[in-house]
């Protein structure tokens, strides 16, 4: 695993991983790869993978641009 990645909650990455499978929107809070950016927005779930040593999300942002979050940088996750 990434050394400095931290493992999410098991119930977290369930709730994730339906989301993918039902194609739920979501609404995420993020912090950006810089660590101090916090970003919150409504997106569409595409899908969760382990690489790397680490766990991430794929997602559709509002304007189309598909975006990849590491899941120890989500902050709050609320399905819509």
């Amino acid at each position: 695993m990434a050394a400095d990645y931290l493992p999410i909650a098991c119930a977290t990455h369930e709730r994730l991983e339906f989301a993918v499978l039902r194609r739920r929107p979501l609404q995420l809070t993020w912090l950006g790869e810089d660590a101090l950016s916090t970003f919150h927005e409504q997106v569409l779930p595409l899908d969760v993978e382990t690489r790397a040593g680490a766990e991430w999300l794929t997602f559709k942002r509002p304007g189309g641009e598909i975006e990849v979050v590491r899941l120890d940088r989500i902050r709050s996750v609320i399905e819509s």
